[in-house]
């Protein structure tokens, strides 16, 4: 097993259910309210270690009472605490998400906090914990000068940096010219590219795209189409999971955890792929993000 990390985000998720989703002016009486652990990263880091990555978190908090969620949750959890940064003047991030009950669809507004307050001296701290994986994962969560400094330590120290891209925002090609491996959903893959991914020919042609920029392996997530993988000349579309669906928040972030955690373990990519389509099966069965990601026991007994 080599030793992994992810640098991201922690958000308090702040979710309400609801018949159906507002529309603006509107009012609509909630079913369900509920407060936990979330951001991109964290979420991540969680599936991971659930799976039994032996990984590492890597965020920044605020000093206030959110923070403790962060806190506790890594303590019930059991994972290590060592590389966490604080803010003396920002709070930590927050997400307000709002689920419908009916169709599972959600909105969500984040607001990073100190998450996206990462300094340079902060990564520095940390290059020797990055010199020691094998991979890095990273989100487009946080600020995002912080990830561009870990990518040069990642390329500085040959580590293979993986980037879900998401929630979609501008990188240089420079920032992915560093990416061992994207993993993009099809609107992020969009946008980046250029190319609107519908089907397998389209998602060929993005990672062509991708390619050009400097990346070594492309993954699309297609929602209940599947998962576009392109690697070392092979393009496929590994079918989707079909399951009873509860709610599709952390969906992706479960999936890029299992991918983080499988690859460490030596899975190829496309055994990879699958342990990380378990995950996010599992995942949207539950209600919520980090308490929804499975155990090692029952992705097993998923794919058994």
């Amino acid at each position: 097993m080599g030793k992994t990390a992810v640098f991201g985000s922690f958000v308090v998720d702040l979710m309400a259910r609801s018949p159906h989703l507002p529309v603006p002016k509107e009012t609509v009486k909630g079913s369900m309210f509920r407060m936990g652990p979330g951001g991109k990263g964290f979420n991540q880091c969680v599936a991971a270690h659930k799976a039994g990555a032996d990984v590492i978190m890597m965020t920044k908090l605020g000093r206030d009472t959110f923070a403790n969620v962060a806190l506790d949750t890594m303590t019930e959890l059991g994972m290590p605490k060592d590389h966490l940064f604080y803010s003396d003047e920002t709070g930590t991030g927050i997400a307000l998400i709002l689920v419908d009950e009916g169709t599972s669809e959600n909105e969500i507004i984040i607001v990073p906090g100190a998450c996206g307050t990462i300094t340079a001296a902060e990564v520095e701290s940390v290059e020797s914990v990055i010199k020691d994986c094998e991979y890095v994962l990273l989100q487009l969560e946080i600020n995002q000068d912080a990830n561009e400094m870990v990518a040069e330590l990642c390329k500085k120290h040959g580590v293979k940096m993986i980037v879900n891209t998401a929630p979609y925002s501008p990188v240089s090609d420079a920032f992915l010219s560093k990416a061992w491996m994207v993993t993009p959903n099809e609107i992020e893959a969009e946008e980046l590219t250029g190319v609107k991914v519908t089907d397998l020919d389209s998602a060929k042609a993005a990672a062509q795209v991708f390619y050009k920029k400097g990346v070594q392996k492309v993954i699309i997530t297609l929602g209940g189409k599947g998962v576009f993988v392109s690697s070392d000349g092979r393009e496929e579309i590994v079918p989707a999971n079909h399951v009873q669906v509860v709610d599709t928040t952390g969906a992706g972030d479960a999936f890029n955890g299992g991918l983080l955690c499988a690859l460490a373990e030596g899975k190829d990519i496309w055994e990879a792929t699958r342990f990380a389509q378990a995950l996010a099966a599992l995942s949207v069965q539950k209600i919520g993000t980090t308490p929804s990601m499975p155990t090692r026991a029952e992705i097993d007994a998923f794919l058994k």
